[in-house]
C-alpha cells in the first residue's frame, strides 16, 4: 500500500533466518512445480533459466529487504484481505497471475503453439529484473507495503512521499505490469500475454480502488495526492 511509517525498525533478529529461507527458496520452488507439471518436459530449457533466475534475484533481494525493512517480510507472509471488495478483486486476481505461467508452459514447453526467439526472452529478462528492482526498492522504503488493503492502524499507517512514491502514488503496482510481460516473454509465450493483459487490467482496477480507499481513511493521503499526481504511470495517469 502506498503509505509510511518512519518508526523505529526492528532488529534483525526478530525475522527468523527459517523466515527468510523460506521466502527466498519458496516462490521458485513453487513455481518450478506448476512450470513444469503443466510443460510436462523436465528438459525444458526456458522453464529451468526462468525458475534459476527467480532464484538468483530472491538471493540477492530478499536478505537485503531483511536487512533494510525487516518488518516487511512479516508483513508479506501474513496476508489479510480486510475489504470485502479486495478479497473478491484477490478471486480473480490470483488464478489471472498463476494463468500466466501455465499458459507460457502449456504454449512453449508442450504444445509449441507459437515461436518465440531467444531475443524477445532477453528483453523479457530485462523488463522481469528490473521489475523485480523497482518492487524491492519499494519494500526497502514502506514497511506497510502489505498484500491486503487497510490502513495499519497498530503499526502507526503513515504516508510515505519519499522513493518512488515521490514519482507516483503506486509504484509497486506499476513494477507489476512490466513484470507480467516480462515473464511471458522470459518464458517464450505469446499466448502468456493475453493473462498477462488481464492481470494488468485488474490491477488498474484495484489501484483505482485502493487509491480512494486512502484518499478516505488515511490521515494526509489526500494532502499526498495534491503533491503527486499520478497513481501508476508518470506523466499519464
Amino acid at each position: 500500500m502506498t503509505s509510511d511509517g518512519q518508526s523505529e525498525r526492528p532488529a534483525q533478529g526478530s525475522v527468523s533466518i527459517l523466515r527468510v529461507v523460506v521466502m527466498t527458496l519458496g516462490t521458485p520452488l513453487l513455481l518450478g512445480s506448476l512450470l513444469f507439471l503443466a510443460a510436462g518436459d523436465l528438459a525444458w530449457q526456458k522453464g529451468w533459466l526462468f525458475v534459476s533466475a527467480c532464484l538468483a534475484a530472491n538471493l540477492v533481494l530478499v536478505p537485503y529487504t531483511w536487512r533494510v525493512n525487516p518488518e516487511l517480510l512479516v508483513a508479506r507472509s501474513q496476508i489479510r484481505f480486510a475489504k470485502g471488495w479486495d478479497k473478491i478483486w484477490a478471486c480473480f486476481m490470483i488464478p489471472s497471475v498463476a494463468a500466466i505461467f501455465l499458459v507460457a508452459a502449456l504454449d512453449d514447453g508442450r504444445y509449441h503453439w507459437l515461436a518465440v526467439p531467444w531475443w524477445v526472452c532477453g528483453i523479457g529478462y530485462v523488463l522481469f529484473l528490473s521489475a523485480m528492482a523497482v518492487a524491492t526498492w519499494v519494500g526497502a522504503v514502506n514497511k506497510f507495503a502489505e498484500p491486503g488493503v487497510r490502513i495499519q492502524i497498530e503499526r502507526g499507517h503513515t504516508v510515505i512521499d519519499t522513493g518512488p512514491y515521490a514519482t507516483v502514488r503506486h509504484p509497486g503496482y506499476m513494477s507489476a505490469i512490466p513484470l507480467f510481460v516480462g515473464i511471458a516473454w522470459c518464458l517464450g509465450s505469446l499466448w502468456a500475454l493475453i493473462p498477462a493483459a488481464l492481470s494488468a487490467l485488474l490491477l488498474i482496477v484495484r489501484t483505482q480502488w485502493e487509491d480512494q480507499t486512502l484518499q478516505a481513511e488515511l490521515p494526509g493521503y489526500k494532502e499526498y495526492t495534491e503533491r503527486v499526481r499520478y497513481k501508476l504511470i508518470p506523466r499519464v495517469w
